[in-house]
Parts: C-alpha cells; sequence; structure tokens
C-alpha cells in the first residue's frame, strides 16, 4: 500500500523527487511505519526525515553513481597520484610536530621576524635571568665543611647515587660536577718530591689565588653547571687566569686581585656584574681558604676535569690548525693544577686560614679606597657645578 501510494505521488509531484524519494529510502528501512496521506501530499519536508535514512539515501547514491563511473587510466592515475601527495604531506606534517614537541629541531630560524624581536627585546631587558634558578656554591653549603680526604689525598667516602650506577661511562667526568661538593682525587695523590727535584716556589699560594679566583668566576657565570659547555667555561677560565692562561708569575696577592678585578672589569665580563660581583669572588676565595686543604683539593680536581672535559670537546669540533694552540694550553693548565694538587695536599691548615686573612685585609683596602674615590668624585662634581652656576651669574 505504502509503494502504491508513493508511485501516485511520484507521477503527480516530480518537481518534488529528490524528497520523495528520500521518504522512500525511509519507508523501506521502516515499513512498519504509519503513513499519512495528508503528511505526504503535503510534501515531507527534509528536516523531517531521520538522520539514519539520510545517511542510507546518501549512501545508496553515491554508491549507485560510483558503479556508473568507467574510469580509464588517465583519472586512475591522477586519483593515485593525489592521494600519495596528501597522504605524503600529512606524513611530513606529523614528523615536524613530533620534532617540535621533542624539542630536537627547533632554533632561532623556526621564530618568524616579530617572535625573533620580542625574544631579543626580553634578553635585553633581563628578564630571562628571572627564569633561571640562583645557584648555590658547593663551597658555601653545610657538606663543604665536612670534606675529608685520606693521608694520600683520595677521598674517604665515595657516595653512589642510583643515577651514577646506569650513566654511560663517557659521561662519568659530567658526574664529578654536581650541586654538592666535587669528588676529590680517585688516586692516590703523588708527594711533590716526586713531580719536581727543586723546592717549590714561595710564589705558589699566590698562584693558587689567582687559579681559585677564575674558577669561582667561572662556576658563578655558568650557574654552577660548567659541563653544559665545557669548551666555553674552559676558555673563560684561560682568559682570566694569569697564572693558567698567560703563564704569568705573579709576586703578590695585591698583584692576583688587581689583574682579575680588572679582567672582571673589563668588556668582555662586565656583565657578569662588574667590581661588585668582583668583589663577592674575594669573599668566595676567603670561604674557600676557611674550609681548609680537603676542600681546595676537591676545587682543583674539579677544575682539572672541567679542563680534560674541555680538551675532549675541542677535538671534536674545532679543525686541526685551532686546535693545536689551545690544547696546548690546555694541557699546560692541566699539569699546573696538578702540581698545585700536589703541594695543597702537602701544606698544613694554617696555611690556608693565613692567607685567607692576607684577601680579606686586601679586599678591606680596595674597599676603602673605593670609597674615598667615591667621595673625591662627589666632591669634584659638586665643585664643577658650583663653578657652572657661578659662571651663569656673571654672564
Amino acid at each position: 500500500m505504502e509503494e502504491t501510494i508513493l508511485q501516485k505521488i511520484l507521477q503527480h509531484h516530480s518537481q518534488h523527487h529528490q524528497q520523495l524519494d528520500l521518504f522512500a529510502v525511509c519507508v523501506k528501512r521502516n515499513p512498519q511505519t504509519i503513513l499519512s496521506l495528508d503528511v505526504i501530499l503535503g510534501i515531507v519536508p527534509l528536516n523531517a526525515i531521520s538522520l539514519c535514512c539520510t545517511e542510507s539515501f546518501m549512501r545508496e547514491n553515491v554508491v549507485e553513481q560510483l558503479g556508473q563511473m568507467q574510469p580509464n587510466d588517465e583519472a586512475k592515475q591522477k586519483m593515485i597520484d593525489i592521494l600519495k601527495r596528501v597522504h605524503s604531506e600529512d606524513e611530513n606534517e606529523s614528523v615536524d610536530e613530533d620534532d617540535v614537541d621533542d624539542g630536537n629541531q627547533f632554533s632561532l630560524d623556526d621564530l618568524s621576524a616579530e617572535e625573533m624581536k620580542k625574544f631579543q627585546s626580553t634578553i635585553a631587558s633581563g628578564e630571562l635571568s628571572k627564569l633561571i634558578e640562583p645557584w648555590e656554591p658547593w663551597w658555601l653549603k653545610p657538606s663543604a665543611r665536612r670534606i675529608s680526604l685520606s693521608s694520600e689525598g683520595t677521598q674517604l667516602v665515595q657516595p653512589v647515587h642510583q643515577k651514577d650506577i646506569t650513566m654511560p661511562a663517557q659521561h662519568s667526568m659530567e658526574s664529578g660536577h654536581s650541586g654538592d661538593v666535587p669528588a676529590g682525587p680517585e688516586t692516590p695523590i703523588p708527594p711533590i718530591c716526586k713531580l719536581t727535584s727543586t723546592h717549590p716556589s714561595p710564589l705558589l699560594s699566590v698562584h693558587l689565588v689567582d687559579v681559585v679566583y677564575s674558577y669561582c668566576f667561572t662556576l658563578r657565570l655558568y650557574n654552577g653547571d660548567w659541563h653544559s659547555d665545557a669548551l666555553g667555561a674552559a676558555m673563560v677560565l684561560l682568559s682570566l687566569s694569569n697564572v693558567l692562561g698567560e703563564g704569568g708569575q705573579p709576586e703578590s696577592v695585591s698583584d692576583v686581585l688587581s689583574y682579575c678585578l680588572e679582567q672582571t672589569c673589563s668588556p668582555a665580563y662586565r656583565h657578569a656584574g662588574g667590581l661588585q660581583f668582583g668583589m663577592g669572588l674575594l669573599e668566595d676565595i676567603t670561604c674557600l681558604l676557611n674550609l681548609g686543604g680537603p676542600a681546595v683539593v676537591c676545587l682543583l680536581c674539579d677544575l682539572q676535569r672541567l679542563i680534560q672535559a674541555a680538551e675532549e670537546q675541542l677535538n671534536l669540533e674545532k679543525p686541526r690548525k685551532v686546535k693545536s694552540d689551545i690544547t696546548s694550553k690546555f694541557k699546560l693548565a692541566t699539569r699546573k693544577v696538578y702540581f698545585l694538587m700536589c703541594w695543597v695536599h702537602e701544606k698544613s691548615g694554617e696555611a690556608w686560614s693565613s692567607l685567607a686573612a692576607i684577601i680579606d685585609l686586601e679586599k678591606k683596602s680596595i674597599d676603602a679606597t673605593n670609597q674615598g674615590e667615591s667621595r673625591k668624585a662627589m666632591q669634584v662634581s659638586s665643585k664643577e657645578s658650583k663653578g657652572k652656576i657661578l659662571i651663569e651669574e656673571v654672564q
């Protein structure tokens, strides 16, 4: 009966053929549906048809149209090319997104011009420094007061951490420096008489101040993380240390501090904090020396690891002509540091407290000089300003 009604409707209402075909599908899918002739003759609106009937109608039409198509080889090839191109684009886009998410392929070149401008502005304003967690030097921690070495200079207790067990062997140098006290020597320190037949120079304590200052400067500049760029840290160290970088032979603590503070205030390192930063480093040296010989030995051992790691990095990065000169400097610096380590190990604790007292006196002298010069500068500025006023009044 339903099909008869539909046939009559199709004969009289051909202009509504699409709607009725759609409704016919609904009838076939739901034969139990009670049809109202008034509703049918009123032309059933599309929105009255159920969603499942609509989908079925569209699917049947598509299948029917596809069945009637007879594509040639050229059309098939075009379709295959389109599908390949779309698949390739989707695959590349997915790989790019994965790289960005992993942070493997991201660089400054990925930034737009506007993003680069904002990034440079943020760097210039110093806002990025707020994101860096302040580093607490190991020599200021309570554990530094409990450093103990054997009579041969090796560390009495070798702490083993879980992360050290699974760490590859090639990263053993990096594990030597952490947030805590750096590890001491792994092998016994030989007596100084086995390294030289002559009596050690009395100026070694002066040279030690130069080396310790340069070490503290480098670690604070790199926020304690020298192994993130061992080569860069070592180059900073050599450029700052007259003893390690230039083979200098300073003769007094005053000479050492003058040279180091001058380097700290130079255009190359002024951004670190200038004179105020340098005066803080003098306090670091005093603190380290007051900790005693074992702390200084651990410092020199860490410094030796830094230079050795830099030498390994240099062999992988720099061309042969460039690295030959730097490599020789690294080797000389390593030998100098090792010699100082052996010498420090044999000295008594009183030597370090006396040297710390000398540095403290030098620091106070520098402070007094700077304050005096500041007062003179203020007086000169005041006189000049008064002179200008008098000249203006005469005119």
